[in-house]
């Protein structure tokens, strides 16, 4: 099932940005491919320091259409990242290593990270061991999938359940799947989701609950809570 899906994305017209909805364990998602040459970027601040906070926001910052948007990592009540952030090579928070409360610290987790030739999810030990020169990074947790492994304090059949948001990077680095549950899963069958389906090695939470999709080509524009960090497509520049 999985390469049927795959192969009908191939065959289909070139797009910037392709966003599907499949099912998986019956359950609905909206998964969005993205290349590694699209003008994909991480938002969070306006030039005069203030949070963005969504995605008409980011439209108005940028002065240029998004294709593709969606929320991407944790954030605290003042919409500040709870782990690492950079945006355009300016870090803004630090790495978060350690063991802590919440779906964030649920080790192991991770840091999706923009390069200008390739796009990654990198266990955070692993990213700190290697500290790649990213232009974007944004960290979260748990991860998802590592290396074609569950995380493995995901339960088969577990009862919590919630709308859920993330991302995927193929093995070659120049493809993100970024996917977005439309109704209440667990985590169990939304890593399964990366894995099985979409077949990505490597996969990262984003979030619950918040969770929020903006993808042009469908018309789609979900509105709720002010968003942290958000990552998208940008439109090429009119002219």
């Amino acid at each position: 099932m999985r390469w049927l899906w795959l192969a009908a994305l191939w065959a289909s017209p070139a797009m910037a940005v392709t966003c599907e909805d499949i099912d998986h364990l019956g359950a609905s998602y909206t998964v969005c491919e993205v290349s590694q040459s699209e003008d994909l970027q991480l938002f969070l601040r306006d030039r005069s320091g203030a949070i963005l906070g969504s995605f008409n926001a980011v439209e108005r910052e940028a002065g240029r259409d998004l294709l593709f948007a969606m929320n991407a990592g944790m954030y605290h009540d003042d919409r500040r990242p709870v782990g690492h952030y950079i945006e355009d090579g300016r870090a803004e928070m630090r790495v978060i290593s350690s063991e802590g409360p919440g779906n964030f610290g649920l080790l192991p987790n991770g840091v999706f990270c923009i390069l200008p030739d390739a796009l990654q999810v990198i266990e955070t030990l692993e990213y700190l061991a290697e500290t790649p020169d990213c232009t974007h990074a944004t960290q979260s947790g748990p991860m998802l999938v590592i290396d074609e492994a569950l995380h493995p304090r995901f339960i088969e059949g577990g009862t919590s359940k919630f709308i859920r948001n993330g991302v995927g990077t193929s093995a070659d680095g120049q493809t993100a799947y970024f996917a977005i549950s439309n109704e209440a899963v667990n985590f169990h069958d939304f890593g399964t989701l990366f894995r099985d389906r979409i077949g990505t090695p490597n996969a990262l939470y984003f979030d619950g609950k918040v969770s929020r999709l903006f993808d042009a080509s469908s018309g789609r524009s979900d509105f709720g809570w002010q968003l942290g960090p958000i990552v998208g497509v940008l439109a090429p520049p009119a002219g």
